[in-house]
């Protein structure tokens, strides 16, 4: 199943998975034979795989016989995570068109920018995001977009008034289903574009990571093997089930519009028959609920989510006995964090994964004992990636010195969605250069020490911010801890760092500078620290945003302590 070989992509000899899926309207496909199998669980709704694949086929023929969508054409997603995201991502995919799932916390100049950059020819909408374009659409229709469908206009915050010329979905739906849905026909291939998906915009407009049918189907792959490499370090076969073992169900607490939850969630449980359980809006409590009542064997998404799961009041409560994995990435995780999960969840396996938009996610997975004697690390590159650790000069650095992460592969995607000048700077003979500094160990395991832009240089002297918050999450009080650099006339920067106590928890700034002072070298340990009753700023991913956490901290005059 795991066989490699050697493919020319675009020039380039790279090394790809045999038996990888050639699309993903094969993907879909193959999901028939799931049957009456229950896919998708949302609040009350439920849909078998066998009805998914009836929804989409109508709906790809609605694309291509109403709408005139064809391979290549532009169809943007934009909503929250509704069984019709699913529908719409599946129904485009079948056609061959290249999908552009739009970050639904946008505003409406952002989204109307990632329609119009996009060039898209039809948008799937729901009411909320429709009341943010309402006042663009006259100007999108210059651009291309040709068509809006609104999905479930009443299940909105506020009233929005649906224009005549936006059609709705279950209108059209109504109209199009038949006896026996078939899929369009459609010319498919491996190196097709698949997919754009923005990047988060920390700096400048967001750009368009252009994606190959390849690309997000490398990556199911992956996460096969990394389950077999498990299961194997476990001591079971490659794909014998644990005992008792039902349906895997996955509680999705991401956005599908990012990588994590398309690519890793989306399309491996499309692919291996598991089932999903959705949520509106990520809480806590609300995910304990619905592990217990759907069973569900893996939950994660960012380390901050699992977190708040162990933390919840509620979790002593809830039955979770059904929870086999709990898997994240996205961010820096503490060591803490997985002495939590094997003391909470005995059953549980704790997995901490690395890979970015333009990996079409996964790159690294650490998991089982690996990640107990390496909890630091985000595991070693699937066996179709190739990664290096490079200095400022370009030149390989040896295991243990830290240096640019650069990454190669079937997962890393085209470049950037017609903006050649960017493709430019990060991507260079298949290399995509991350903007992460990491380091190797003789093993090979990646060990991700700091975003360049987050680490603080203090007189001369590299602090890379996870290594001290891994130091204050050991502390029992700390539920949250983020560090940013702070100027210094002097130094430059000093280290600071905004903490989240847990509830009912206490804890002093001295109490936290001694702690961290224990652990790691002086030079790092915080020299302001600010105390927050609030959740830290996150962007949809999970990831602390450290520009804005800055700009709120230092405005405070007297808050440091």
């Amino acid at each position: 199943m795991f066989e490699v070989v050697e493919a020319d992509i675009n020039g380039l000899p790279t090394r790809v998975w045999k038996n990888c899926p050639p699309t993903l309207r094969a993907i879909l496909e193959q999901s028939q034979a799931f049957g009456e199998a229950t896919f998708l669980v949302y609040e009350d709704e439920r849909m078998s795989f066998a009805e998914h694949f009836a929804e989409v086929a109508t709906f790809s023929r609605l694309l291509a016989e109403r709408y005139g969508v064809q391979a290549g054409d532009r169809v943007a997603i934009v909503m929250r995570n509704y069984p019709e995201w699913v529908v719409a991502f599946w129904a485009a995919a079948a056609l061959g068109a290249v999908i552009v799932p739009l970050n639904a916390w946008w505003t409406g100049p952002e989204l109307a920018y990632g329609l119009a950059d996009s060039g898209t020819k039809v948008a799937v909408v729901d009411a909320e995001r429709l009341g943010r374009l309402l006042a663009h659409l006259g100007e999108l229709g210059v651009s291309g977009l040709e068509h809006v469908i609104v999905v479930r206009p009443e299940d909105s915050r506020e009233s929005v008034q649906v224009p005549a010329d936006v059609a709705r979905y279950e209108a059209v739906m109504a109209e199009a289903r038949g006896d026996e849905p078939q899929l369009p026909p459609a010319d498919i291939d491996p190196e097709d574009n698949a997919t754009i998906f923005y990047t988060s915009g920390t700096t400048g407009k967001p750009k368009g990571a252009l994606g190959t049918q390849r690309n997000i189907c490398t990556n199911l792959l992956s996460l096969a093997f990394i389950s077999a490499r498990g299961q194997v370090m476990a001591g079971a076969a490659p794909g014998e089930s644990t005992p008792g073992a039902t349906q895997n169900a996955c509680l999705l607490s991401v956005p599908l519009f990012h990588a994590t939850g398309c690519h890793s969630i989306l399309v491996a449980n499309t692919a291996s028959g598991g089932k999903i359980v959705m949520m509106r809006r990520w809480n806590p409590e609300r995910a304990l609920e619905l592990i217990e009542r759907e069973c569900v064997t893996i939950f994660g998404g960012v380390p901050t989510m699992a977190w708040q799961v162990l933390n919840s009041p509620d979790f002593a409560t809830r039955d979770t006995s059904s929870v086999r994995t709990i898997s994240y990435g996205g961010a820096p995780a503490p060591p803490e964090l997985v002495r939590r999960i094997k003391q909470q969840f005995p059953s549980g396996n704790a997995s901490n994964g690395y890979g970015l938009t333009e990996t079409s996610s996964v790159t690294s997975m650490n998991s089982g004992d690996d990640y107990v004697r390496k909890p630091m690390s985000c595991g070693p590159p699937v066996p179709v990636c190739d990664v290096r650790v490079v200095g400022p000069d370009g030149v390989d650095l040896p295991p243990g010195e830290a240096g640019e992460l650069w990454i190669k592969g079937p997962n890393v995607v085209k470049g950037y969605w017609n903006k050649p000048e960017a493709t430019a700077a990060s991507f260079s003979d298949g290399w995509l250069h991350t903007g992460d500094v990491a380091r190797l160990d003789d093993e090979g395991f990646i060990f991700i020490v700091d975003r360049a832009k987050d680490m603080v240089i203090r007189g001369g002297e590299n602090v890379y911010s996870a290594e001290v918050e891994a130091a204050l999450f050991e502390h029992p009080a700390v539920a949250d801890a983020a560090v940013i650099g702070v100027p210094h006339e002097v130094l430059g920067e000093e280290v600071g760092a905004v903490v989240v106590l847990r509830p009912d928890a206490e804890a002093t700034a001295d109490e936290l500078r001694a702690h961290v002072a224990e652990r790691i070298a002086s030079f790092k340990v915080p020299t302001h620290i600010w105390f927050s009753s609030e959740p830290l700023p996150r962007n949809p991913a999970g990831k602390v945003l450290k520009r804005d956490l800055r700009a709120q901290v230092l405005s405070v005059e007297g808050a440091g302590s």
